[in-house]
Protein backbone atom coordinates (compact mmCIF):
# COMPACT_ATOMS: atom_id res chain seq x y z
CA UNK A 1 0.00 0.00 0.00
CA UNK A 2 1.25 3.69 -0.97
CA UNK A 3 1.88 6.01 2.04
CA UNK A 4 -0.68 8.37 0.83
CA UNK A 5 -3.30 5.41 0.36
CA UNK A 6 -2.72 4.69 3.75
CA UNK A 7 -2.52 8.63 4.94
CA UNK A 8 -6.28 8.22 2.93
CA UNK A 9 -7.28 5.26 5.33
CA UNK A 10 -5.94 6.79 8.35
CA UNK A 11 -8.44 10.01 8.05
CA UNK A 12 -11.38 7.64 6.40
CA UNK A 13 -10.87 5.62 9.47
CA UNK A 14 -10.74 8.51 12.20
CA UNK A 15 -14.14 9.93 10.34
CA UNK A 16 -15.56 6.50 10.69
CA UNK A 17 -14.93 5.89 14.32
CA UNK A 18 -15.58 9.41 15.30
CA UNK A 19 -19.31 9.40 13.53
CA UNK A 20 -19.52 5.80 15.36
CA UNK A 21 -18.60 6.88 18.84
CA UNK A 22 -21.22 9.72 18.45
CA UNK A 23 -23.53 7.09 17.53
CA UNK A 24 -23.80 5.39 20.27
CA UNK A 25 -23.26 7.33 22.96
CA UNK A 26 -26.32 9.67 21.71
CA UNK A 27 -28.23 6.39 21.54
CA UNK A 28 -27.31 5.00 24.68
CA UNK A 29 -27.62 8.32 26.17
CA UNK A 30 -31.02 8.83 24.83
CA UNK A 31 -32.16 5.57 26.20
CA UNK A 32 -30.32 5.86 29.67
CA UNK A 33 -29.84 9.65 30.29
CA UNK A 34 -32.13 11.67 28.31
CA UNK A 35 -31.24 15.32 29.89
CA UNK A 36 -27.66 14.84 29.18
CA UNK A 37 -26.04 16.68 26.61
CA UNK A 38 -22.91 17.05 25.02
CA UNK A 39 -20.17 19.44 26.25
CA UNK A 40 -17.44 20.49 23.23
CA UNK A 41 -14.94 19.10 26.07
CA UNK A 42 -16.19 15.40 25.62
CA UNK A 43 -16.55 16.06 21.73
CA UNK A 44 -13.05 16.67 21.76
CA UNK A 45 -11.79 13.77 24.22
CA UNK A 46 -14.17 11.67 21.39
CA UNK A 47 -11.93 13.42 18.84
CA UNK A 48 -8.44 12.72 20.63
CA UNK A 49 -9.75 8.83 21.33
CA UNK A 50 -10.65 8.80 17.90
CA UNK A 51 -7.54 9.72 16.22
CA UNK A 52 -5.62 7.74 18.37
CA UNK A 53 -7.76 4.99 17.57
CA UNK A 54 -7.19 5.51 13.27
CA UNK A 55 -2.87 6.15 14.36
CA UNK A 56 -2.97 2.65 15.51
CA UNK A 57 -3.66 1.70 12.15
CA UNK A 58 0.39 1.82 11.72
CA UNK A 59 0.61 -1.41 12.81
CA UNK A 60 -1.84 -2.84 9.51
CA UNK A 61 0.42 -0.67 7.35
CA UNK A 62 2.97 -2.55 5.10
CA UNK A 63 4.78 -1.22 1.84
CA UNK A 64 4.72 -5.16 0.31
CA UNK A 65 1.63 -7.82 0.34
CA UNK A 66 0.95 -9.62 3.28
CA UNK A 67 -0.15 -13.01 3.61
CA UNK A 68 -3.41 -13.97 5.07
CA UNK A 69 -2.08 -15.22 8.09
CA UNK A 70 0.37 -12.11 8.75
CA UNK A 71 -2.40 -9.73 8.21
CA UNK A 72 -4.59 -11.73 10.46
CA UNK A 73 -1.48 -11.41 13.10
CA UNK A 74 -1.63 -8.08 12.67
CA UNK A 75 -5.19 -7.39 13.24
CA UNK A 76 -4.66 -9.35 16.74
CA UNK A 77 -2.05 -7.26 17.91
CA UNK A 78 -3.73 -4.17 16.66
CA UNK A 79 -6.82 -4.86 18.29
CA UNK A 80 -5.15 -5.39 21.51
CA UNK A 81 -2.55 -2.15 21.26
CA UNK A 82 -5.85 -0.90 20.84
CA UNK A 83 -7.61 -2.01 23.59
CA UNK A 84 -4.53 -1.45 26.26
CA UNK A 85 -3.71 1.63 25.06
CA UNK A 86 -7.13 2.87 25.00
CA UNK A 87 -8.04 1.38 28.24
CA UNK A 88 -4.54 2.86 29.63
CA UNK A 89 -5.06 6.34 28.81
CA UNK A 90 -8.74 6.63 29.68
CA UNK A 91 -7.72 4.94 33.32
CA UNK A 92 -5.01 8.17 33.37
CA UNK A 93 -7.44 10.53 32.57
CA UNK A 94 -9.99 9.03 35.24
CA UNK A 95 -12.37 7.86 32.79
CA UNK A 96 -12.85 4.82 34.28
CA UNK A 97 -11.97 3.76 37.88
CA UNK A 98 -12.86 0.25 38.44
CA UNK A 99 -13.20 -3.03 36.74
CA UNK A 100 -16.93 -2.84 35.58
CA UNK A 101 -16.14 0.55 33.84
CA UNK A 102 -12.87 -1.25 32.15
CA UNK A 103 -15.07 -4.12 31.26
CA UNK A 104 -17.58 -1.75 29.77
CA UNK A 105 -15.07 0.01 28.17
CA UNK A 106 -13.11 -2.66 26.63
CA UNK A 107 -16.63 -3.94 24.80
CA UNK A 108 -17.51 -0.41 23.67
CA UNK A 109 -14.41 -0.50 21.95
CA UNK A 110 -14.68 -4.35 20.69
CA UNK A 111 -18.09 -3.29 18.77
CA UNK A 112 -16.61 -0.50 17.22
CA UNK A 113 -13.61 -2.68 16.02
CA UNK A 114 -16.24 -4.74 14.82
CA UNK A 115 -18.24 -2.12 13.37
CA UNK A 116 -15.25 -0.47 11.82
CA UNK A 117 -13.45 -3.71 10.28
CA UNK A 118 -16.53 -5.02 8.95
CA UNK A 119 -17.47 -1.44 7.21
CA UNK A 120 -13.76 -1.25 5.69
CA UNK A 121 -14.33 -4.80 4.40
CA UNK A 122 -17.55 -4.14 2.62
CA UNK A 123 -15.55 -1.19 0.98
CA UNK A 124 -12.90 -3.16 -0.04
CA UNK A 125 -15.18 -5.51 -1.80
CA UNK A 126 -17.08 -2.50 -3.18
CA UNK A 127 -13.45 -1.80 -4.90
CA UNK A 128 -12.82 -5.40 -5.85
CA UNK A 129 -15.59 -5.29 -7.49
CA UNK A 130 -15.28 -2.17 -9.91
CA UNK A 131 -11.58 -3.20 -10.59
CA UNK A 132 -13.02 -6.52 -11.87
CA UNK A 133 -15.68 -5.28 -14.15
CA UNK A 134 -13.03 -2.50 -15.37
CA UNK A 135 -10.78 -5.80 -16.07
CA UNK A 136 -13.54 -7.67 -17.64
CA UNK A 137 -14.35 -4.73 -19.59
CA UNK A 138 -10.55 -4.21 -20.97
CA UNK A 139 -10.77 -7.73 -22.25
Amino acid sequence: MKLSEFAKNIIHSFLMIFALIILIITVLRTIFYPGLAFDLKSIYIIMAFSLLGSLMNIILYSSHDLSEQQMRVRIIIHFGALELILISLAAVLGFVNNALQVIIMALEIAVIYVIVRLLSWQNDKKEAKKINEKLKMMR
